[in-house]
């Protein structure tokens, strides 16, 4: 597992599917879901944290693209 759209697929398997519209929002659902589905005994710890370990990834290159485009934003006012 190594994208967001991996993991998508993975809860897919059990009829979830995240889209708010936002993508930082879309990681945040995902990772509340995911963990709900292995809280459920639904997936194995290694599958868990291999999901979770690209959820933080790409929750700090959005906050991190978020930050860098508010920036140019005010530099060009």
């Amino acid at each position: 597992m190594k994208t967001l759209y991996d993991v998508q697929q993975l809860l897919k398997q059990f009829g979830v599917y995240v889209h708010v519209g936002k993508r930082l929002w879309d990681i945040e659902l995902t990772s509340i879901e995911l963990r709900h589905i292995y809280d459920a005994g639904l997936i194995d710890g290694k599958v868990y944290r291999d999901a979770k370990m690209v959820l933080v990834h790409e929750h700090r290159l959005e906050e991190k693209e978020t930050f860098n485009h508010e920036l140019l934003e005010e530099k060009f006012k």
